[in-house]
């Protein structure tokens, strides 16, 4: 299954940077299927994957959608509660208080 969202994430890049903007419905269907029913793991894989080859590359709303549905899935996991909090914190003001929110959950579970 990973190799199936890693694939859906690279098809949306795609399809995000290509000029024919028609490929971006089914990129997005495609990515939302693929991530819903995605481990925890499968999405931190395909994130550190794909982020480490292009860290702009993926679209926030759909860094945010991965890093939430992890999260959800994993509400314990510290490091990846502090991961999605520096993530949301790299794209604006507008998340700085959910990233917070993350940040002081991971602080709890530590402390």
């Amino acid at each position: 299954m990973a190799l199936d969202l890693i694939g859906a994430a690279r098809d949306l890049i795609r399809a995000t940077d290509d000029v024919d903007t028609r490929l971006i419905p089914v990129a997005t269907r495609e990515f939302i299927e693929q991530v819903t029913f995605a481990s925890a793991d499968e999405i931190t894989a395909m994130l550190r994957e794909v982020l480490a080859d292009d860290w702009m590359a993926l679209s926030p709303w759909a860094r945010n959608l991965a890093y939430r549905l992890a999260c959800l899935q994993r509400p314990d996991d510290p490091e990846l509660l502090r991961e999605a909090s520096v993530d949301l914190l790299s794209f604006g003001p507008d998340w700085d208080e959910y990233a917070d929110r993350l940040k002081d959950q991971a602080d709890r579970l530590v402390n």
